[in-house]
């Protein structure tokens, strides 16, 4: 296809009036995964809103394979942030990954066979087999979000919309999860637009950083983002960025308030407004 994945074009969007996505342009390749990063209240959330067709742009555009965005889009993958399901709840694991069809499909019904051949492939591709059959309310935290991928790769997307899904994650299940998403956005040459306050995890895949702060952006490689002098342009306050043992780490603000993209620490009140 001639048409980027995902093309930005001076987009501004917000809500009640007020933005908080301002002139934001950016192009997304097939198989490019692109960290987004930022506070609190950036337009993190924003941004994956419009893309999924659930928020207009105030002015701008968004094109997904030259189209506009649109709900329930097949084409469109999403992954939301892990929430644990209630214990009793009466679904299967497998029964989860089945919504990805039932939830969003138009035209003649897929035939049961080919929706259980489909559900087979997802839960084989995000290695749930020894699970897929049992309440989604007993499993871990890992194996729920291992089924909500594949639930979003049940159409095999062209584009993929991660919304923090290594959210309240153990380090080793985020790696595990991190390298799902991966192997499935090079099999397939997904884009990949990845929401995260965990950069670490997937710092060894990222192509590019989105990096959202007051309305502004940074964005490029990570190497040319994660600088001390980049973000403290774009904080508009000093902000030191260090490499300690390969884990980035952003320290922000005049009396030491501290983050760690992609490391929890005891005062997570402190982290997430500037990870």
């Amino acid at each position: 296809m001639s048409e980027m994945a995902i093309a930005l074009d001076r987009l501004s969007a917000g809500y009640g009036g007020e933005d908080v996505i301002h002139d934001l342009s950016l192009q997304v390749g097939s198989g490019e995964l692109i960290a987004v990063l930022g506070p609190n209240g950036s337009g993190k959330s924003t941004l994956l809103k419009v893309l999924l067709g659930l928020l207009k742009p105030t002015s701008g555009s968004a094109l997904l394979w030259g189209d506009e965005p649109r709900v329930a889009n097949r084409h469109v993958g999403y992954i939301p942030q892990h929430r644990d399901f209630d214990a009793d709840l009466p679904i299967r694991g497998r029964e989860l990954v089945e919504l990805g069809i039932s939830g969003m499909h138009y035209g003649i019904p897929w035939s049961k066979k080919a929706t259980r051949v489909q559900v087979d492939r997802a839960i084989e591709q995000v290695g749930a087999r020894g699970y897929a059959d049992a309440p989604v309310g007993m499993l871990s935290g890992g194996e729920q979000q291992r089924l909500r991928i594949a639930q979003a790769l049940i159409g095999n997307p062209n584009i993929l919309l991660c919304d923090e899904p290594l959210l309240a994650l153990d380090l080793k299940r985020q790696q595990e999860i991190t390298g799902v998403i991966n192997h499935f956005r090079t099999d397939h040459d997904t884009a990949v637009l990845f929401v995260t306050h965990e950069i670490n995890p997937i710092l060894p895949y990222v192509d590019r950083v989105l990096y959202l702060v007051n309305g502004r952006a940074a964005i490029g490689e990570p190497h040319e983002v994660l600088t001390t002098e980049r973000l403290t342009d774009l904080y508009g306050i000093p902000v030191d960025v260090h490499d300690h043992n390969g884990r980035i780490m952003v320290i922000a603000g005049e009396e030491g308030t501290s983050g760690l993209t992609g490391h929890h620490h005891d005062h997570q009140h402190e982290e997430r407004p500037w990870a």
